[in-house]
């Protein structure tokens, strides 16, 4: 959810109003999520019921009746909230005619795009940047909210129009991103690591504030964050269809090989932070995942889910 606002042109609590209009439908809402918003601060509750009962004031000088009785459900403890009737598109139109249409598009909008292993997929955002999704990845953006971005699991490219006076926020699970004007990849795994290809990224803006510029690079683990050097054409390599690596541990080789592969690869504990260096050809370990042997100088082998690399006898 995002942060509580209020519209500053109309004095519209855009919250509030998701919530009335999220809960319109008490068979397909959220209620675990509306019992936290409400048990978050005392105040939202007063909140909501005067957001409700804009949205019924509406429904009643419109009129509006359902062409079927709404389904009837009983909201779990200790919630207990008076539920409106389905809002049509008369309904919409109405509350955009009394709360503005910049009121009405600031409400949060959330959705996500995900991947599955093996693809790959481009976003592109209303306000001209773009993420790219390697596999097995998850971004979480806001049609209100364009120029933020939150990675919660995998690895994406970031294409960001610049806008000093509005900057591209990225979240990637504890770690907070800043664009100053940039194409940089994060990947997010046992590991966080960002890198630039162009312009600049602050790092933890709030915390370390560190400056990345193109062809610089940082690792995140747990509270240390430790800067490199990368080749900026190698940043978002894997659209390309390569994975270059300069001393990064076999396990997280392996955590990023997978995600562009129909099985995933393992690696034995006794090898698995043993460092690589090198640039794995994604196309040939699709054919046949063996090719990583002498490359890595361990022997593949097939397992029941995918494939493991394990030291040489």
């Amino acid at each position: 959810m995002s942060q509580d606002r209020l519209s500053p042109a109309h004095g519209v609590d855009t919250v509030a109003l998701d919530w009335a209009l999220r809960m319109a439908d008490p068979v397909s809402a959220d209620w675990d999520a509306f019992t936290e918003w409400l048990e978050a601060d005392p105040g939202h509750a007063e909140r909501y019921d005067r957001a409700a009962a804009i949205l019924m004031e509406a429904e009643e000088a419109l009129s509006v009746q359902p062409e079927v009785p709404a389904p009837v459900a009983i909201a779990p403890e200790p919630v207990r909230r008076h539920s409106l009737r389905w809002i049509g598109g008369a309904m919409a139109a109405a509350l955009i005619g009394a709360i503005g249409v910049t009121a009405w598009q600031d409400r949060p909008q959330p959705y996500a795009v995900e991947t599955a292993a093996g693809e790959t997929r481009r976003v592109p955002l209303s306000d001209g940047s773009s993420v790219t999704l390697a596999g097995l990845s998850r971004v979480e953006l806001d049609r209100a909210e364009p120029r933020r971005a939150v990675l919660a699991r995998g690895e994406a490219l970031f294409q960001v129009r610049h806008d000093a006076q509005h900057p591209f926020a990225v979240q990637a699970g504890r770690l907070a991103l800043v664009d100053l004007g940039t194409v940089f990849d994060v990947r997010m795994g046992g590991q966080t690591r960002v890198a630039v290809a162009e312009g600049a990224v602050m790092v933890d803006p709030k915390g370390a504030a560190l400056r990345l510029d193109a062809g610089q690079a940082v690792t995140v683990d747990g509270d240390r964050l430790t800067r490199s050097a990368v080749e900026p054409e190698e940043v978002g390599g894997w659209r390309e269809g390569r994975l270059a690596f300069d001393g990064a541990p076999l396990g997280m080789v392996a955590e990023d090989v997978s995600r562009f592969l129909a099985r995933p690869v393992t690696v034995a504990p006794a090898i698995a932070a043993r460092p690589f260096r090198g640039t794995i050809d994604l196309e040939a370990v699709r054919r046949d995942p063996a090719v990583l042997g002498p490359l890595m100088d361990v022997r593949v082998r097939r397992a029941a889910t995918g494939w493991m690399l394990e030291p040489r006898e």
